[in-house]
């Protein structure tokens, strides 16, 4: 059985949130692990802004929990201790979906660490079993690779992605395209899914959604754009402008698209980094907007500016992305948000 075969669907990000996960940085896993302390700063950041707005479940690995527990007096944060290899629970923690009766379940896909890149992630993959345990939540185990980051649903049936990413080998090699839609269907319960072909250059997650494009609403989406055609973004964000201009979504309409146009490329150690506007977090009532300060900083008003102008009734907090993103992810990448239960919050 399905989360499909009982009306469980995948809402969209900007529903009412009961809470959201967040896991706290393993210094082992660090791309630059001489960066740990910046980086558990950045995390920190997100998480006591996070808590502004909703209450905050930080999972902690249990050796940690007691150093972990320093840092946080606010009431509506509070530690899971769960052992965990990595911190991107967007990727591998549940993706949680509501039926009409405002009843949650969730669904466990499985992780391979972005196609086998970071050894080790046994207890990446065992994340999303526990909070769903944890908090007594349905689960579903999904028997394809997926991760949060490589989907948005508009929570009205269509679901955007990406061909490089659900696409690539190294995720379910012996999968068709439309097997994935099939699963995509009976697990989300979405009708439709738009494929846009490629995400941001250097981003090593082969392509993640989040990155680029996100639903603002039903028959709207947000577009990370580049206007310097020597930039390798000019041509993929070109390439997937046309495809949403020619889509149509699960209702039959044709899409609104906002563009924000993409920070200046910058580059950390000889490798670019993934600087994405478009790795914003909906939170209740607001927007957590990542930021890059620098050369970026006229940019950083402008997507601030678009934002506000885009959601006019949600109070947009903007967080530094620099510290985090060295480590290939930023402020949606971290987190993980759980509906609310009860039908009439929603």
């Amino acid at each position: 059985m399905y989360p499909k075969d009982f009306n469980y669907k995948m809402p969209a990000e900007w529903t009412a949130h009961e809470r959201t996960f967040i896991s706290w940085p393993v210094k082992e896993s660090m791309c630059h692990p001489d960066n740990y302390e910046s980086v558990c700063a950045g995390y920190a950041e997100f998480i006591r802004t996070i808590a502004e707005f909703e209450p905050v479940s930080v999972i902690v690995n249990p050796n940690e929990l007691e150093n972990v527990k320093k840092l946080f007096r606010e009431p509506n944060i509070e530690l899971l201790p769960i052992d965990h290899n990595d911190a991107w629970l967007r990727d591998n923690g549940p993706t949680f979906v509501i039926d009409d009766e405002g009843n949650i379940a969730g669904v466990n896909w499985k992780f391979n660490a972005w196609g086998e890149k970071y050894a080790p992630w046994d207890l990446d993959d065992k994340v999303a079993p526990q909070i769903l345990d944890h908090y007594n939540i349905r689960k579903f185990d999904a028997p394809l690779v997926m991760e949060g980051g490589s989907l948005h649903t508009d929570g009205e049936g269509t679901l955007l992605t990406t061909e490089e990413c659900l696409l690539n080998p190294n995720r379910n090699p012996y999968l068709t395209r439309d097997q994935i839609e099939t699963y995509l269907k009976q697990y989300l319960n979405i009708e439709k899914v738009i494929w846009l072909k490629k995400g941001l250059s250097g981003d090593e997650t082969d392509g993640h959604v989040d990155n680029i494009a996100c639903f603002a609403a039903p028959g709207k989406i947000i577009m990370q754009t580049c206007d310097d055609p020597s930039d390798e973004n000019y041509k993929i964000t070109l390439e997937n402008i046309e495809i949403l201009k020619n889509a149509i979504d699960a209702k039959g309409r044709k899409l609104e698209i906002i563009q924000i146009n993409q920070p200046p490329k910058t580059e950390y150690e000889g490798e670019r980094l993934t600087l994405s506007y478009l790795n914003f977090y909906f939170v209740n009532n607001g927007i957590i907007l990542p930021t890059f300060g620098g050369n970026a900083a006229e940019a950083d008003k402008m997507a601030e500016k678009i934002l506000s102008l885009t959601f006019p009734d949600r109070k947009v907090r903007t967080v530094d992305g620099i510290a985090v993103i060295k480590e290939g992810g930023n402020v949606h990448c971290t987190t993980q948000q759980m509906p609310y239960s009860r039908k009439e919050l929603i």
